[in-house]
């Protein structure tokens, strides 16, 4: 099986087109994340999966178009052929969410076996000049990664990391600067400020660009394009390893877009030998 017909895609597919209410979209999430082991759980065990009740699993599947979860099982069994996924037992805690992770990433790696909508995040945060870059509470520190290294090659890079009542006023003032794009990364639980900053953002005319635990994060509607990447719930907080990789990816097809990043690059480093700014 390719990469682009993995059982997480297939499941994706399966959602995509369906107007989800939010209790449904985290049932989805959950699925997509648990893609292999999906198709022989009862129930039951999605709905505590999901941290939903069991009879929101069942209207889930009748807003797909089947009977109730029987028929819904039945089809995921023909369509996402996949062995169940080893047991966890003789792993601890810590280590369980170290596993979780590292199939967050796996999931992350199947995505970018299509490399187009990267590519095209690029070339859009690229052009705009300037660029903001969303991220506040838990992907505040996303958000500040990307600006960090993003502004070694880009000649002006705004970061938007707190939040109030002087967001707006400063998505304002990048659009009179010429701004045409806006990076937003977007991280559970997702603060309502972002969705109303973001819808903010798109009635100004700009195009958003977003990072988030998932194709059904609340920030969905307001995004011209949303790049996925899950995080892990397995310790009392969230961990976020593949958000931060598909930031330093979105880098590369930033530096990709920008033909005088090498030479911005070459140039920091002559000045930072220079001030001594390294131990080596």
């Amino acid at each position: 099986m390719s990469a682009n017909d993995s059982p997480a895609n297939r499941l994706q597919a399966l959602f995509e087109g369906h107007r989800l209410t939010p209790t449904q979209r985290r049932i989805a999430h959950s699925m997509v994340r648990r893609a292999a082991d999906v198709p022989f759980l009862s129930s039951v065990e999605l709905a505590e999966l999901a941290g939903v009740s069991q009879p929101s699993v069942t209207r889930f599947a009748v807003a797909l178009g089947f009977d109730g979860y029987p028929a819904l099982r039945k089809h995921l069994r023909e369509v996402v052929p996949a062995e169940p996924a080893a047991e966890a037992g003789a792993y601890n805690e810590y280590q369980q969410a170290v596993e979780a992770e590292i199939e967050n990433l796996r999931h992350l790696a199947e995505l970018l076996a299509d490399p187009r909508p990267v590519k095209r995040a690029g070339r859009i945060l690229a052009a705009s000049r300037p660029l903001p870059v969303l991220g506040l509470r838990a992907a505040a520190s996303q958000a500040y990664g990307f600006a960090y290294f993003a502004a070694k090659v880009h000649p002006d890079v705004r970061l938007l990391h707190e939040g109030g009542t002087m967001i707006q006023d400063r998505v304002d003032a990048a659009v009179r600067a010429g701004a045409t794009a806006l990076l937003c990364f977007a991280l559970p639980r997702h603060p309502r400020e972002v969705v109303d900053t973001l819808a903010y953002a798109k009635d100004a005319g700009l195009t958003v660009v977003t990072v988030a635990d998932s194709a059904f994060a609340p920030v969905a509607k307001h995004s011209d394009l949303l790049l996925p990447a899950a995080v892990g719930t397995g310790l009392a907080f969230d961990t976020a390893c593949a958000p931060m990789l598909l930031g330093r990816v979105l880098l590369e097809a930033l530096c990709d877009d920008l033909p005088d990043a090498q030479a911005r690059l070459e140039e920091f480093d002559a000045r930072a030998a220079t001030r001594g700014l390294f131990v080596e």
